[in-house]
């Protein structure tokens, strides 16, 4: 059994009534429920959608006819859907909506408002840069309005004209055995509109590509693949849509010195075999700083072991700490050449060396005697 409601009961009209009366009360609801003035109210745009399918059928003499005598069965036997969307609404019927919310007027077809495209810039920085962030004019290449026709396309003093095709509606309409199909027209792409005097600077186009200036703010702490959007320096929109959008992708390049990962830094530091078993107290560089960091080195260092410094890393944009940390891996450079001073000095100290592992073995042999 059909769920759908009666076309006349939805429409609150009269099973006798005129044509007149069905778009007057199609007009009515379709003001009422409209989703530009119901954001967000399924329940509405249930309604919306409802009316918009009786008035498709009782507009219609033939598909009328067929409900009236067989109702909805009747249609789903003749292959009628009703609509996929708002936009298949709006295109349908758009001399209905001329007026609303200021849409259309004048007669014209009502033309959709489309967001200007979005555009890119690649920009490239060290990781000096990035760490402190820096302010940089960009140039680029985008389209804007021509000047010379305001955007028209049209040649100063000339004025397009109506469209022969589809006489300024913007869609021709087709038969198809008991249906009408609306298309966009093919000669205006659904402008209505066509100029026969295109401006000289645009080619009928309204539009011309011109070279922008713009300066951007690079915040600290960006890393490669960071993205910056600056609204409306794209491209501008058709038919009074907003213009796009102009994205900054940022690659930062590598350091020779730090290496990065997220917000943390990290460097290798080499001390000597000597530093690294009586410890030390070194010196290193940090990065955005003029001054050198004194580090500890701990005794009994070992090498590629990693000393952590708090917060000396990057500036963090994720707002849960103000900066990263820098890691240090130690390197035990061992000495290629030794004077004869320096190896009398390790062979007494490999002596005692001996000597303790001998130690050793002597405890462990009695151990496993036991």
């Amino acid at each position: 059994m059909n769920s759908k409601r009666d076309y006349y009961e939805v429409l609150q009209v009269s099973r006798d009534c005129g044509d007149g009366d069905i778009k007057k009360a199609y007009r009515r609801l379709a003001l009422k429920y409209h989703p530009d003035k119901n954001p967000g109210d399924k329940e509405a745009e249930d309604c919306f959608k409802e009316a918009a399918e009786a008035y498709e059928v009782l507009r219609d003499p033939k598909k009328r006819e067929i409900y009236d005598r067989f109702g909805h069965e009747g249609l789903e036997g003749t292959g009628f859907r009703g609509f996929s969307g708002f936009d298949d609404i709006f295109s349908s019927f758009g001399d209905i909506f001329e007026g609303f919310f200021g849409f259309g007027g004048g007669g014209g077809p009502r033309a959709r408002a489309r967001q200007g495209k979005s555009l890119r810039y690649d920009m490239e920085m060290t990781l000096e840069e990035a760490f402190v962030g820096k302010e940089e004019e960009i140039v680029f290449q985008k389209l804007e309005p021509c000047q010379t026709c305001n955007g028209t396309g049209a040649r100063p003093g000339s004025t397009p004209k109506t469209c022969p095709t589809c006489q300024g509606r913007g869609q021709v309409v087709r038969s198809q055995g008991f249906f009408q199909v609306a298309t966009t027209c093919p000669a205006c792409h659904g402008q209505g509109e066509m100029i026969s005097d295109p401006c000289p600077d645009c080619r009928g186009g309204g539009k011309t590509r011109v070279e922008k200036n713009l300066s951007v703010k690079i915040p600290a702490g960006v890393d490669t693949g960071s993205q910056l959007r600056l609204r409306g320096e794209g491209e501008p929109g058709e038919n009074g849509g907003p213009p796009g959008d102009l994205f900054v992708v940022l690659h930062v390049k590598e350091h020779d010195f730090f290496k990065r990962e997220d917000d943390d830094l990290a460097c290798d530091i080499p001390i000597s075999f000597v530093q690294a078993a009586l410890g030390d107290v070194i010196r290193i560089p940090i990065l955005g700083e003029e001054d050198d960091h004194e580090l500890e080195i701990p005794k009994g260092t070992q090498p590629g072991q990693v000393i952590k410094v708090p917060g000396k890393g990057m500036a963090s944009l994720r707002g849960f700490r103000k900066r990263g940390d820098l890691f240090v891996r130690i390197n035990v450079k061992i000495p290629e050449k030794l004077n004869d001073r320096q190896k009398e000095l390790l062979k007494a100290f490999a002596d005692t060396e001996e000597l303790s592992l001998s130690s050793r073995k002597r405890k462990a042999k009695k151990f496993w005697q036991k």
